[in-house]
């Protein structure tokens, strides 16, 4: 097998050539207007936008960070610029019935204006009403219907009394009514002097009392119906010069609106509400006898008020007003509740009970956005209450119904408000997480109805020439948006380099804009305090060497107590069953390399694999997976012919949390391997990556990382030239490591080595070869594979003599 060769201090990190640019600053750069690196998305929310059936509304999917966002509402306002205004959406009273308010759509600016002609409206028709009740000719005509009824009511008390005067009787007022006493000679006679008289005499009088009496009660029961009479004559007078005020006003409304329908019938139906409700419009002195017999107008009075509450009804609710807008609307509704969405309908306190009316409706989200757009965070909205079942009712009926939670699930049945529906026709967008986007597909069998279009958002794009052109623009355009200096070409190539160890690829770039926007605001404030005019290069270093600084607090912990020696990491002499493997943790968006002691021990069993971490629950299921497919390789390559009489240990030292992935594999077999030949392996060198059943090394995650978390310990104990850390040949492109490591490689005082299998790296690391298998299956004695081959024989041949021994006893 001929030597792997450590990799060039070239081949560690792409570097981004700043003679490549044709500019000093960005500030001589074009404005970015097009959209990098997301080709899929931008074809897909094309798609959306330009197709109008129905279900087709988008649901935005990526990690944060990649611009979902700003590219949805740039493709947004581009296509609302091209589009109609919307229409206004405004709610009426409804005067047949007053529970269901109508909704009425009006073209852009038209419902302010409607609004605005309603209170002048109003205000006419007080001042033109009170003039009309208080002139001289309405007070003549309803003087003249009043002296009618009065003279009614005085003939036929006047006939009364003349006939009880020609009977000798005379009509008496008392507190029980009008009653008939006799007179002699103009006198009314006392009760003695009735008593006085002769029978008969008594007795006629009694008869004439009583037929008058009769005929007193006759006129009497008359008289309610005269008064009503009157109230109606009254009231078709007030009709007649209401209408005569009102006409003309409100004529000259309906040829104004002639050209809507429903302006003009809600209209109609005012100037019919008006005539039947003059009164609200009226000064009222509050006696009883304008409430019986309708307004009664009176200037005398100076307690007279207005009832300008009953007047509301008058009033047009403009929902939704358009009139400042130039195109369709764009919404983004950060507080995506029920009510921020469907709309609400508010009360108000009035002597101790809530009440409402029309004009205390409010609209919500899908009011703004209707004939828009309008877009929404899926997480945001999935975490309120009801709000997604509201979103969804609305997209699939088409109608905007406001009504509260408990409304809509039947939970309630306290009479409110039922506003008239308004048709919804828009286009929305979810932001969200690709997790949530999948757990919806599963779960909701109405997601995939409503929501048919998805713009799957990458983190990262290709890199190259052209796509280093259109980066360096999108840097000036960054800059300036931000407000930013301008930036030079070395800091630019800088951001460029960062931006593809960010995707942890050299033949990569990062499309996650906040992170690189966050960079680009922090380099221009050390450009800042250094005092420089432009952003270099080591401004853009020192902020990316501050942002792991704030960060990597841990990271200085975990070096400390390795060198301490609290945590056991060899980075000398060599040991068997024992190598340096290589991890990565997390924290948030900072990862860092650690390195662990990984530990074998072999001797003679039945072929079993104890994986320490599994048994004890440590280890994930990847991890265990790892381990499994350590023993399937062992298997087929050492144990083809005899049965593997194995039992062998594995175990991750000092690590007292969660091991997953399968990352470490291949160390774990070089440590396995080491402990069956008890060849021992170099500590100066660790090493990452996974193995199949084939001993082929496989690409792995973090080896930016882990390649400087082992470098690190290297460096603080003293770089000897030995040190190393063996990768995956398939990992080499995702180099991008930091440049002490890169200078260390170049001085010959740290090595990584590419291996493609585990022959290649188990030479590396014990400077004895491997061994290749002849036509029989066997391997050269002095070779790794041969000793490990001759040990699994020996443990065979042990377990058979052992089996043997075992079942003579027994005979």
């Amino acid at each position: 097998m001929k030597d792997i060769k450590s990799l060039d201090a070239e081949a560690l990190r792409w570097r981004c050539d700043p003679e490549q640019f044709d500019f000093e600053t960005t500030e001589e750069m074009e404005e970015l207007t097009e959209i990098i690196g997301q080709p899929r998305a931008v074809e897909a929310v094309q798609f959306g936008l330009g197709i109008k059936q129905e279900g087709y509304n988008i649901f935005a999917l990526g990690p944060t960070g990649t611009g979902k966002r700003s590219l949805i509402r740039q493709f947004f306002e581009r296509q609302a610029a091209s589009e109609p205004v919307s229409p206004d959406f405004c709610y009426i009273h409804n005067f047949e019935e007053p529970h269901k308010p109508q909704a009425l759509q009006l073209p852009s600016g038209m419902g302010i204006e409607l609004r605005q002609d309603m209170e002048d409206l109003v205000k006419e028709l007080r001042t033109a009403l009170s003039a009309a009740f208080e002139s001289e000719e309405y007070q003549t005509r309803r003087q003249v219907i009043e002296e009618e009824f009065a003279e009614r009511q005085q003939e036929a008390f006047q006939e009364i009394q003349e006939r009880a005067q020609e009977q000798s009787l005379a009509v008496v007022r008392t507190p029980a009514g009008f009653v008939f006493a006799p007179m002699r000679e103009g006198e009314v006679l006392s009760p003695q002097e009735l008593q006085e008289l002769p029978e008969e005499e008594r007795e006629s009088l009694e008869k004439k009392v009583k037929e008058l009496q009769e005929k007193l009660q006759e006129i009497l029961r008359q008289m309610p119906s005269w008064r009503r009479e009157m109230m109606e004559r009254v009231r078709e007078l007030n009709q007649e010069v209401t209408d005569f005020a009102v006409g003309d006003l409100i004529d000259e409304a309906r040829q104004k609106y002639a050209d809507f329908p429903e302006v003009v019938k809600y209209l109609d139906a005012v100037r019919e509400d008006v005539l039947e409700n003059v009164r609200d419009f009226l000064p009222q002195g509050g006696n009883r006898q304008e409430e019986e017999g309708g307004p009664l107008p009176s200037g005398a009075d100076n307690r007279m008020r207005m009832r300008p509450s009953s007047l509301r009804r008058y009033r047009v609710n403009v929902m939704v007003d358009h009139s400042d807008l130039e195109g369709a609307p764009v919404v983004y509704e950060d507080n995506p509740t029920y009510q921020n969405l469907i709309g609400r309908i508010e009360h108000t306190a009035r002597m101790g009970a809530l009440m409402t009316d029309f004009n205390l409706i409010k609209p919500g989200a899908l009011h703004r956005a209707n004939g828009g757009y309008l877009m929404l965070d899926a997480r945001k909205l999935l975490t309120q209450s009801f709000a997604w079942e509201g979103l969804k009712r609305a997209l699939r009926s088409g109608q905007i119904r406001i009504e509260s939670p408990g409304q809509m699930l039947s939970l309630i049945s306290t009479v409110s408000l039922e506003p008239e529906p308004i048709p919804l026709n828009v286009k929305v967008a979810l932001l969200g997480e690709p997790l949530l986007y999948y757990l919806l597909s599963a779960l909701d069998p109405d997601f995939s109805e409503l929501f048919k279009v998805a713009a799957d958002f990458d983190v990262r794009m290709d890199r190259d020439s052209d796509s280093q052109s259109l980066y360096a623009r999108l840097i000036g355009s960054l800059a300036r948006k931000e407000g930013l200096r301008p930036f030079d070409r070395g800091a630019v190539a800088r951001v460029i380099e960062h931006s593809a160890r960010m995707v942890r690829d050299s033949e990569k770039l990062s499309t996650r804009m906040r992170d690189v926007t966050d960079l680009l605001r922090e380099a221009d404030y050390w450009a800042d305090e250094e005092g420089n005019g432009v952003v270099t290069s080591d401004d853009v270093q020192r902020a990316i060497d501050a942002q792991i600084y704030r960060s990597d607090r841990l990271r200085e912990r975990v070096q400390e107590e390795i060198m301490r020696g609290t945590i056991l990491i060899d980075t000398e002499d060599a040991k068997v069953g024992q190598v340096n493997g290589l991890s990565v943790i997390q924290l948030n968006d900072f990862a860092f390399g650690r390195p662990t002691r990984i530990t074998a021990r072999a001797r003679l069993g039945t072929g079993d694999m104890v994986d320490i971490e599994r048994e004890v629950e440590l280890g994930g299921p990847i991890h265990s997976k790892g381990v499994l497919i350590l023993s399937g390789f062992l298997r087929s390559r050492y144990a083809i012919h005899s049965p593997l009489s194995l039992s062998a240990s594995l175990v991750f030292e000092q690590s007292y949390g969660g091991v997953e992935g399968d990352s470490a594999s291949s160390a774990e077999l070089y440590a396995l391997l080491s402990a069956i030949s008890q060849v021992p392996i170099k500590q100066s060198l660790a090493v990452t990556g996974s193995v199949n059943q084939h001993g082929q090394v496989q690409a792995i995650a973090g080896v930016n990382e882990k390649i400087e978390g082992f470098f690190d310990v290297c460096k603080a104990r003293g770089l000897t030239g030995e040190q190393g850390v063996l990768i995956p040949a398939s990992n080499v492109k995702h180099l991008m490591l930091r440049q002490d490591v890169i200078e260390a490689v170049d001085e010959g005082e740290f090595r990584i080595y590419p291996v493609e299998t585990v022959d290649q790296g188990i030479e590396i690391l014990t400077d004895m070869p491997a061994g290749e298998q002849d036509e029989e299956g066997n391997y050269p004695e002095e070779t790794i594979n041969g000793l490990v081959q001759a040990q699994l024989i020996r443990f065979a041949e042990e377990r058979a003599a052992f089996n043997a021994s075992a079942k003579g006893g027994e005979g």
